[in-house]
């Protein structure tokens, strides 16, 4: 029946045993933690030039002094020294006077690109080895690939920074009752959620060297990784901030270490979700893809 299966439900309860199993092994297989340790590196090489240029963009449009006293909504999502790391980071930037924003808009986003390109292709890299594919696609056309897939996480953060950082403001301005407010200041958290959702979907279709899929057989693996980092988001901050004491055993790059571990259980989430959609593809005989 699972060989015969074009659509999800159809694949029954030993199918999804075997899935889950199939996890487990190829997570053993592909080296999965090794592989997340290496994305979470180039993350961390390309998160401060990117988040220069994205504040210099959002600065062109809104006032960038509110960024880092809005950067409180993320207190519970972030270890406190991670957040604190961002906050200073955020301060310095949006410190530089109006000309140096709008020439840290061409000038840092180019080195943005250029560092968080390496990223994106480490992420691809790690992409092809849970779908079990060489990568066979030119330089050009390999590195065009992650500089859109760049400019297209960029969009997305400031997209999610409007939602986060900009929102609660301009609720307050607008002056609406409390009710309605309390309300939006919910629902953000669920859009930025589907966001997600829709952005892992994008990076599962077009990341691996392979014909694109059909759209549902990726998003279960988008979910599952949603749900997984937004998780492991928040257990890392509570286990950071009431247990761990990164700054005393690291000294003064102790900040540095804990973002290096939020960026690795992030990639270990993405990975995670990308092997559960290449096992639930080789449920079927049929042809998953949109040629």
């Amino acid at each position: 029946m699972n060989r015969e299966a074009q659509k999800l439900r159809q694949i029954s309860k030993s199918g999804w045993r075997d899935i889950l199993l199939g996890v487990k092994a190829a997570h053993k297989r592909d080296n999965l933690s090794v592989i997340s340790a290496g994305v979470a590196f180039y993350a961390l090489l390309a998160i401060f030039p990117a988040i220069a240029s994205a504040v210099s963009i959002f600065g062109l449009v809104a006032d960038p002094t509110q960024l880092p006293q809005q950067l409180s909504n993320l207190s519970g999502f972030l270890p406190q020294e991670a957040h604190q790391l961002l906050e200073q980071q955020l301060s310095r930037i949006v410190e530089s006077s109006a000309g140096a924003l709008s020439f840290g808009v061409f000038g840092g986003l180019i080195f943005a690109l250029g560092s968080s390109a390496k990223g994106m292709k480490a992420m691809i890299t790690a992409l092809d080895v849970t779908y079990e594919t060489e990568e066979k696609r030119g330089f050009f056309k390999l590195n065009a690939l992650a500089i859109l897939l760049t400019l297209g996480s960029i969009g997305f953060t400031l997209v999610a920074l409007g939602l986060i950082l900009a929102l609660p403001a301009m609720l307050v301005n607008l002056g609406l009752p409390e009710l309605v407010q309390t309300i939006l200041n919910i629902g953000r958290w669920f859009l930025l959620a589907l966001m997600i959702i829709f952005a892992l979907g994008i990076l599962y279709c077009y990341g691996p060297n392979r014909d694109s899929p059909r759209w549902r057989w990726v998003n279960t693996g988008a979910v599952v990784a949603t749900v997984l980092w937004i998780g492991a988001s928040f257990l890392f901050s509570y286990f950071a901030s009431n247990f761990a004491n990164y700054n005393k055993i690291y000294g003064s790059v102790g900040a540095l270490i804990i973002l290096l571990m939020w960026f690795f259980l992030t990639a270990y989430a993405v990975l995670i979700g990308a092997e559960l959609n290449a096992e639930i593809e080789r449920q079927t005989r049929h042809d998953t893809t949109s040629k």
